[in-house]
């Protein structure tokens, strides 16, 4: 089996349009940002559909190259560590946002939604250079 080159860009896409979406949230002050429900629910999904589509960037990988399955999302990128995929650094930040995926997705904890923005403004690079990495790294696969 091979990349799905097309499955890809469909989810480089959604990422890249919420990425987009979120920079208006880079310079926002927290007061602000706080006081308006609809942006910070609108944030939370936005960032809720990027590491989905991480995830699922990651999940495709070690299914087409038939990589040890994973026990969480987390551990996806983990897995792409240890095959050479990402770097360390980058797996500890992509991990962390599966687990920060988890709370989101079922409000495990209360989430704080200043730690949301602060998210935003700090993070999303990680997911950028994720996506450069693996533009890179596709170019070999077969």
């Amino acid at each position: 089996m091979q990349i799905d080159k097309d499955l890809f860009q469909d989810k480089i896409d959604v990422i890249e349009k919420n990425l987009k979406f979120l920079d208006e949230y880079k310079d926002i002050e927290i007061e602000k940002f706080l006081d308006n429900y609809k942006d910070v629910q609108a944030v939370k999904y936005s960032l809720f559909e990027i590491i989905e589509s991480c995830i699922d960037i990651a999940s495709h990988i070690i299914s087409v190259k038939g990589f040890e399955r994973a026990e969480s999302y987390a551990d996806m990128f983990e897995i792409l560590k240890k095959n050479k995929i990402i770097d360390t650094e980058l797996t500890r930040k992509l991990s962390d946002m599966a687990r920060f995926r988890n709370i989101l997705v079922h409000s495990y904890a209360k989430v704080d939604n200043s730690k949301v923005l602060t998210f935003v403004k700090e993070e999303l690079i990680d997911v950028e250079n994720f996506i450069k990495e693996l533009l890179e790294i596709t170019k070999n696969f077969n």
